[in-house]
């Protein structure tokens, strides 16, 4: 009789509903913690290696407290020519950070991070998105801001929801790495770390 493998316990190192939502399309149970990762950026830092810095350090940060497991690390960097767009936080930056956007190409760079605590090794990726950006008017925007509130969300809007209606085209390989968590690459990490998927 062959043995059963333990299944490893899987922790995603964030409190995100967006990556929470995305990782349960692949698995059923797992567990959310807080890394509680000093987001700010360094200097001359580019904004992929931003994304991967901060995926990391999320990963790292809940390890310490699971052992036997699993740990899924993520962060997304939003970059329109070299500046950084961040989480609004309120609807006024949204829109102004729409209006930046309208008729321009706004790059996203989603890292991932699989750390395994069995046996401290550390898989990482990155995927980048180009988004193409309609030319947007401000009652668009008003209208788009008001009705779907993206405050939390980088580049202010969600492309699983209305915000899919801004733009002219999308150009990546792994679609839900615009949501948060490039599922593409994090099914094979976890294959490569033993989990049977599908």
């Amino acid at each position: 009789m062959t043995p059963t493998r333990q299944v490893p316990r899987i922790v995603l190192g964030s409190t995100s509903r967006y990556r929470a939502e995305l990782l349960r399309r692949l698995l059923a149970d797992f567990e959310q913690a807080a890394p509680g990762t000093d987001e700010t950026p360094l200097p001359d830092e580019t904004p992929a290696a931003r994304a991967l810095r901060l995926a990391i350090a999320k990963a790292t940060a809940v390890a310490h407290e699971y052992t036997g497991a699993l740990v899924i690390g993520s962060d997304q960097v939003a970059e329109l020519d070299g500046l950084i767009l961040d989480k609004p936080g309120t609807a006024e930056r949204a829109r102004a950070q729409l209006a930046a956007s309208s008729g321009r190409e706004v790059h996203f760079h989603t890292a991932l991070c699989l750390l395994d605590t069995r046996n401290g090794r550390r898989h990482t990726h990155v995927d980048q998105t180009r988004v193409r950006f309609r030319t947007l008017d401000a009652a668009e925007i008003a209208r788009y801001v008001e009705r779907e509130q993206p405050l939390d969300c980088a580049g202010s809007f969600k492309c699983e929801g209305l915000g899919i209606s801004l733009f002219e085209a999308i150009d990546n390989r792994d679609p839900s790495a615009l949501i948060g968590l490039p599922l593409i690459a994090l099914a094979r990490l976890l294959r490569e770390a033993g989990m049977a998927l599908p």
